[in-house]
């Protein structure tokens, strides 16, 4: 009987395991195949009712079938104008992250002890802002369930990298295919911070229909502090050079 127990307990351990890889592997392939995309961002950091709002641009570039390099760069304000973020993320190897900072004139690499640190003083670290591969992570299925006309899928996912978290659980929605809330567990176990992701646009390219989020909002459930961040004039299909995204750009 035990033995038994003990197969069906295993079995169910396997199809939550599978079920909610195979969702995360929907949602990366929905979103692939959008050559490049630029964009202007909006940072918001919110303590109380004190608000500091940021501008920014946003550029992305896929660079064959298992790589994607993000450029972040400030605009505004002045002092914090001509900081930029380099990411180069991969399905599988490690990610790599370079901050250059103008005021010192030095390109600094975010180390993997590093990741779980604030980005700018906002409520999003250097690991939150690299791109989720499924092949990451582990999996647990939690549950489906209607929201209108949509139906989300639920699922636990833990880093199989260092990381700043312990466990995050992801809201799927079908219809955007994209996650529309994750919710963010500390080393210790504890919900951290959650982010509400929304204001969804549909845009196409070459036949083939994608949704990008307009905002995405960070909260604190520890310090009560929350980052926005809003984009304006998204662009996909876009023609990007690699050189823009190379450690040596950085300084130009």
């Amino acid at each position: 009987m035990f033995r038994i127990i003990l197969c069906v307990l295993l079995s169910f351990s396997c199809f939550a395991e599978n079920k909610a890889y195979e969702i995360a592997k929907k949602v990366e392939k929905a979103n692939e195949g959008f050559k490049g995309e630029t964009a202007e961002m909006e940072m918001i950091l919110i303590n109380g009712s004190n608000k500091i709002t940021r501008t920014m641009t946003s550029k992305v570039l896929e660079v064959g079938e298992d790589e994607t390099r993000t450029l972040l760069e400030f605009l505004l304000p002045l002092d914090v104008k001509g900081t930029k973020l380099l990411t180069w993320s991969y399905d599988e190897k490690d990610d790599s992250q370079w901050i250059y900072m103008p005021a010192f004139n030095k390109i600094k690499r975010i180390s993997s002890s590093s990741v779980s640190s604030s980005f700018m003083g906002s409520e999003f670290t250097f690991e939150d802002l690299r791109t989720n591969s499924a092949e990451k992570y582990t999996y647990t299925f939690i549950k489906e369930e209607k929201s209108g006309d949509d139906l989300i899928w639920i699922y636990e996912r833990k880093s199989k990298k260092k990381s700043g978290y312990s466990k995050q659980i992801v809201h799927v929605s079908q219809k955007y295919m994209n996650a529309i809330a994750t919710k963010y567990f500390d080393r210790a176990g504890q919900l951290v911070k959650e982010a509400t992701i929304s204001d969804f646009k549909k845009m196409d390219y070459k036949g083939k229909t994608f949704f990008r989020a307009g905002k995405i909002e960070m909260v604190n459930q520890q310090t009560k502090k929350s980052s926005i961040l809003n984009w304006k004039d998204r662009k996909i299909g876009v023609d990007l050079s690699t050189r823009a995204f190379s450690k040596k750009a950085l300084k130009q």
